[in-house]
């Protein structure tokens, strides 16, 4: 009789074990497949890029002196305005020794010149009053005499030119640097005592200032070659400004390059916007600047969170999983429109009241559910 009990309780511990093993084992499977669902919603959405670069003036004006020379004195400073006219600098000149040289050497050989002729014209002017001499010989004489006396007075204008920087009493003309445009100064890249030379055909010239209108600014910047074929000249554009925060600025797509420069291995294409400038701002040129673009916009459409969406390891289409009933999920292939990193466009597979599993972001949970995924395939 003992030993019948003692087999019944060790039976009965047996099954007792079993089943608490399965118990334990249900109500942890149920716990770690349950998700949340979200319904499919009407909203609007604007897939934009980001353009980097700088808002620089439209034009941007250097001043260049018309003879060359040491700079005496320096007038004004970078920042302040100017109007057509304001003195900036003034120049001295300093001759070349040779060159001047040359030049009073045209001058005394047009005295010489002018002197002869001063003779045979005194001389055949009497001749010419008695009748000697005719007319027309005599014009000839008092032809060559005027230009003698010419060409002693450029001579001498050319040597003043070289000396002075001016035929002039006063070298003013040339030797004092005006601004040329209304605006501001930018840059003063010279200072007092530096040489500068004159602009001419085969040398730039030295820049004696830069001057711009800080109201008429541009942003400068550069787009992907993935994206500038969805540009088109008009856009509007949304500036915002790393040195001015809180705050963006209405801009509008003026100019985009035809050809693309190669940096880092990616073509880039060069893009250019009127950016409007309130009263209240002051905005300096080089600020850096990022440019946002509406690339493609759809409102009132249907979308669902871009973390609801699953890619096909093999074929990689997007597809969701729809609640078919209490924790219970269909596979349902979907097909997708634009999105804005946030939310997608739903083109076909969703109907708006299909509930949608949100994926858990458990690491434990999602990699569970793999594995059975995984089991399943392979018995099948």
């Amino acid at each position: 009789m003992k030993k019948i009990l003692k087999w019944v309780g060790l039976g009965v511990l047996i099954l007792g074990a079993l089943w608490a093993a399965v118990f334990f084992m249900k109500s942890n499977s149920k716990s770690a497949i349950e998700y949340d669902t979200h319904k499919p919603f009407t909203a609007s959405i604007e897939k934009k890029t980001v353009a980097t670069g700088k808002v620089i003036p439209e034009d941007e004006i250097e001043i260049k002196p018309q003879i060359s020379g040491i700079i005496q004195k320096i007038y004004l400073e970078e920042g302040v305005k100017v109007n057509a006219g304001d003195l900036i600098a003034v120049i001295k000149v300093v001759p070349n020794e040779q060159t001047l040289n040359q030049a009073q050497g045209r001058v005394r050989n047009a005295e010489l010149a002018l002197n002869n002729s001063k003779i045979e014209y005194d001389r055949n002017k009497v001749l010419y009053d008695k009748g000697v001499v005719s007319n027309q010989d005599f014009i000839a004489l008092k032809l060559a005499y005027e230009q003698a006396e010419q060409e002693l007075t450029n001579s001498r204008n050319d040597y003043q030119i070289i000396r002075k920087g001016s035929f002039g009493g006063s070298s003013s003309a040339n030797t004092n640097i005006r601004a040329t445009v209304n605006g501001t100064i930018l840059e003063i890249p010279v200072e007092e005592g530096d040489q500068v030379i004159q602009s001419n055909n085969f040398n730039d010239g030295t820049t004696i200032a830069s001057i711009a209108d800080l109201g008429n600014m541009i942003f400068e910047g550069q787009v992907d070659e993935g994206e500038v074929g969805k540009l088109a000249v008009g856009m509007p554009l949304e500036i915002s400004l790393g040195a001015i925060e809180d705050k963006t600025f209405e801009a509008k797509l003026k100019f985009i390059a035809p050809k693309g420069v190669e940096e880092a291995g990616a073509v880039q294409f060069k893009i250019e916007g009127d950016v409007v400038v309130e009263d209240d701002f002051l905005i300096r040129a080089g600020y850096s600047a990022n440019a946002s673009l509406i690339l493609e916009k759809k409102d009132s459409i249907m979308v669902i969170s871009e973390s609801l969406l699953q890619f096909d390891k093999t074929t990689n289409k997007p597809y969701v999983e729809v609640a078919t009933g209490e924790q219970q999920f269909e596979r349902r292939d979907i097909e997708i429109g634009i999105s804005d990193g946030v939310n997608v466009e739903i083109v076909s597979g969703l109907e708006e009241n299909d509930e949608v599993k949100q994926w858990n972001k458990t690491e434990p949970i999602k990699k569970g559910v793999e594995d059975e995924e995984e089991g399943e395939e392979s018995e099948e």
